[in-house]
Order: C-alpha cells, then structure tokens, then sequence
C-alpha cells in the first residue's frame, strides 16, 4: 500500500523534473522589437515572379527608407517588412516560413543576416551567428546567438482570400 502513493509522488516528481528540464533549452525567439508586418502578393503571377518556388530556396524583401529589396516589387501602402525586413524560405516539406530578417543577437535593423550561396543556414555578418532557416524553424546553431540561445523572429503566412494570393503576418 505504501509504494503505490510514493510512486505517484516519483512520477509526479519526475514529471516536474522534465518540465523544468525542457525549459533550460528553449529558445528566445522574441527579442526583436514589435514592428508591423504585413508583405502581400496579390496574384498567383505576383508570387511566381518575386516568391520562392522550391525546398531551399530563399528571398529578402526590405522595404525601407533607406534600402528597397526586391527594387521592382510592387510594395503598396498598407505593406510593413518588420524591424530588419523579411526572409521568405521553403522548409523540406515545401513549407513556407518566413524570419525577420534583424539578428536577434544585435538587435539591429541595419544588421541583417544573410544565406550564403548554396548553403542551408543564415548567417549574421556582424557577430558570425548561424541559424537552420529549413529545418529547425530559425533556432541559432553556433556563434553567440547559440550560446545565448537566441533564435529568428517568425511570421506568419496565410492565404489572403479571394483579392490576395497570400499574405504575411505577425
């Protein structure tokens, strides 16, 4: 009769240990500042000229004061590119995921990561910080991001209706 209540408090115990455990390595995937974002492709053509079509495959879209990326994309008002500008990605499964483009570990507009060509991770110029864009939803996989275990914003993408092929949000 004895073992039965301890048990339940081992199990408990346990469970609680895990619990505790599992949140030492989660990730901080919030430190960069609220900013509107709102990236719209109107029409399906809009999306096979300026989006991205394959697992791998990666854009950049800035819409700032000082830096418009894609020059020719047809941005209207209403469009926001968060605080550093957005990265569209395609994941294995041809999902679509979408980062701000600011390093969560500067906290930067102006420092943006970048892919380098051919590769399958993101890079800060600035503090070398590398992040798994295609397979690990952005989280940080060396340099001091992954020390502090900083990861990329996410946005969201969804479909914009019968006027908007599709659109990102926060």
């Amino acid at each position: 009769m004895i073992t039965r209540p301890l048990s339940r408090l081992g199990v408990l115990l346990l469970s609680l240990i895990t619990l505790i455990m599992a949140g030492c390595n989660s990730v901080d995937d919030e430190r960069i500042p609220y900013s509107e974002v709102r990236l719209t492709f109107t029409t399906v053509g809009d999306w096979h000229r300026y989006g991205i079509g394959g697992a791998g495959e990666s854009k950049r879209f800035v819409n700032a004061r000082d830096l418009i990326i894609p020059a020719d994309f047809p941005y209207k008002d209403m469009d926001r590119t968060g605080y550093g500008g957005l990265l569209l990605a395609m994941d294995a499964m041809g999902n679509i995921v979408v980062y701000d483009l600011a390093c969560p570990y500067e906290v930067r507009p102006t420092v943006r990561i970048e892919v380098p060509a051919g590769e399958t991770y993101a890079e800060c110029p600035v503090c070398g910080s590398t992040y798994d864009i295609y397979t690990n939803h952005g989280n940080p996989r060396s340099g001091p991001a992954a020390d502090k275990g900083y990861a990329l914003q996410r946005y969201s993408t969804v479909s914009g209706g019968a006027l908007e092929y599709l659109v990102i949000t926060r």
